[in-house]
């Protein structure tokens, strides 16, 4: 069970001109008490007094800052700059204490108490208190926030119930008992549950710059943190800046006096200022590299890819039709040749996917299909026939900004007027309207891509549970697939619960609400210059120990 359910921080990516790339193992699931001090590291001394500025790029416009609300990696990136939660990584991507001074469980993994630390202060000045982060996560769980990642709160019991309106906010089993004590009752055992304390969901939030103004996740000056760094400005579409936060209670570790991130979509611009000197790193993540990029780099020898866990997908909303149709949906799923997309577009040896859940999880690494040109054909015709058509209707690949996708999309165009004689149109938009447009459903199929919040198969089977449920952009709605879902969360056979799981990613597969792939490799360019940034072991930015060595 420890081996494949616990693995969430059993690998971090650390740079630094000694070491490069390093890993480190898991802490075990074992009952414990724990109480951890920071160490402050010392960096290269300089003469000069200039102010320590790392220059950054993102790809599109944050959606939110709002730590209930963010679905997106460019919105969690920025989030985790300004705020922090019971738990995080140190240097080496393994688990420690934040906001949280110390922890114990019990031995079913079914109670967590946290003591807060004493020292935690918000960006005004405010102490961060237990209350916070009980106020916090009943806000997410309330039906009316509408939060996405909700459901990453219904491990704590009661927190279901209210999300779907059969339940009260003072049944949800998070309880600040005072100031400084955070007490969680789980549905049921959950060993992973501290590894979840460190997504954005289950942060805190200052109550009273919430509740006092609805649109303060959008603008610099409305935000209250309690994180390494503080927002000073943001120039919508543009740039934003963050600078070292004097409340933070670890400041000691903080090197960085100043962030500037610029917002360019165009990443073929943003390797050329990396190439130039006017950005400090390339790449994931960053930005993407284009496939042309990372061909050339790749033959320069200094192409790196960071191995987290994550499935590529083309996304069917099963809503719309023709893709009501379960044969066509499989005939667009069977018809792809995976190796042609990985081996002339995305150059980084990822392995093609088969099934949702990355192999990495252990849960089928054979998959549970392959691709068929004649089988597809078959599927198209008996799915044109169930659906009374004689002419395949006209529809359009959706994909965000980016020049591997757009390569993607432009391959998959080609191959399915190939091999099944349609005609598709393709449309892009800016990741924050295509990320809006596919959540609101607003789509007919296009471009997903998944990365790991926590490392367990139920991370990537739960998000399609509910028809309604934060982040089931393909709308899927199937009562035994749910069924074996809720049975795994209160199995504690581990072999068992494995079954069931392996059991409902292959309904899944069968109805082909969505088509895998590729599991996730990401491609970037080494700056030996930036020391101590981290990329968390599941993917995304870490700044807050990056320096720049001179």
């Amino acid at each position: 069970m420890k081996k494949w359910l616990l693995g969430l921080f059993s690998t971090a990516f650390l740079f630094s001109l000694v070491t490069g790339c390093s890993t480190t193992a898991p802490e075990s699931a074992k009952p414990a008490t724990t109480t951890q001090t920071p160490q402050t590291t010392k960096t290269t001394d300089t003469a000069s007094t200039e102010p320590m500025v790392l220059h950054w790029s993102i790809t599109g416009e944050p959606p939110t800052m709002d730590p209930g609300i963010a679905t997106d990696a460019s919105s969690m990136d920025m989030i985790n700059l300004v705020y922090e939660g019971l738990t995080t990584v140190d240097r080496q991507g393994q688990m420690i204490n934040a906001v949280a001074e110390s922890f114990t469980n019990s031995p079913d993994f079914t109670q967590f108490h946290f003591t807060i630390r004493k020292d935690a202060k918000w960006s005004n000045g405010d102490p961060v208190t237990a209350h916070d982060f009980e106020y916090a996560i009943k806000r997410n769980l309330d039906p009316q926030t509408a939060s996405g990642y909700a459901y990453q709160l219904f491990y704590i019991k009661g927190g279901e119930e209210f999300f779907n309106g059969t339940g009260k906010a003072e049944d949800v089993a998070v309880k600040a008992t005072d100031d400084y004590t955070l007490d969680f009752t789980l549905r049921s055992p959950t060993p992973w549950f501290r590894e979840l304390t460190s997504f954005t969901t289950y942060y805190p939030l200052h109550k009273k710059s919430v509740e006092g103004n609805p649109k303060w996740a959008g603008e610099a000056a409305s935000i209250v943190g309690n994180g390494p760094f503080l927002i000073d400005s943001w120039e919508h579409k543009a740039k934003l800046t963050f600078s070292k936060s004097p409340t933070y209670w670890d400041k000691a570790n903080v090197k960085l006096d100043k962030i500037d991130i610029a917002v360019i979509e165009d990443n073929n611009t943003a390797l050329s200022m990396f190439e130039n000197g006017d950005l400090d790193w390339g790449g994931y993540p960053s930005f993407g590299l284009s496939p042309d990029a990372i061909g050339q780099i790749k033959d320069e020898g200094k192409l790196v890819v960071a191995d987290n866990p994550g499935t590529k997908a083309v996304i069917f909303n099963t809503q719309k039709p023709p893709f009501t149709n379960k044969k066509i949906r499989q005939a667009f799923a069977y018809s792809i040749d995976r190796k042609m997309l990985i081996d002339n577009i995305l150059q980084t040896g990822v392995p093609a996917a088969y099934g949702w859940v990355p192999t990495s999880m252990g849960l089928n690494p054979d998959g549970y299909f392959k691709e068929d040109m004649e089988k597809a054909k078959q599927l198209l015709a008996e799915g044109m026939q169930e659906l009374g058509l004689k002419e395949f209707p006209k529809v359009t690949y959706y994909y965000d900004t980016g020049e591997t996708d757009k390569k993607i999309a432009q391959a998959l165009q080609d191959e399915w007027k190939r091999t099944l004689g349609i005609n598709i149109d393709i449309r892009t938009s800016e990741w924050k309207v295509f990320n809006s447009d596919v959540q609101s459903g607003k789509y007919d199929f296009g471009i997903w891509l998944w990365g790991a919040d926590f490392n367990d198969p139920i991370n990537f089977l739960e998000m399609y549970k509910d028809k309604e449920g934060g982040n089931n952009v393909v709308r899927f709605d199937n009562k035994e697939y749910r069924d074996l879902l809720n049975k795994s969360y209160y199995e504690t056979d581990p072999a068992k619960r494995k079954q069931l799981m392996f059991d409902a990613e292959k309904i899944l597969m069968e109805e082909m609400p969505l088509a895998p792939l590729h599991f996730r490799g990401n491609a970037y360019v080494k700056n030996d210059k930036v020391k101590d940034f981290v990329i968390f072991p599941l993917g995304g930015s870490y700044f807050k120990y990056a320096y720049i060595e001179k």
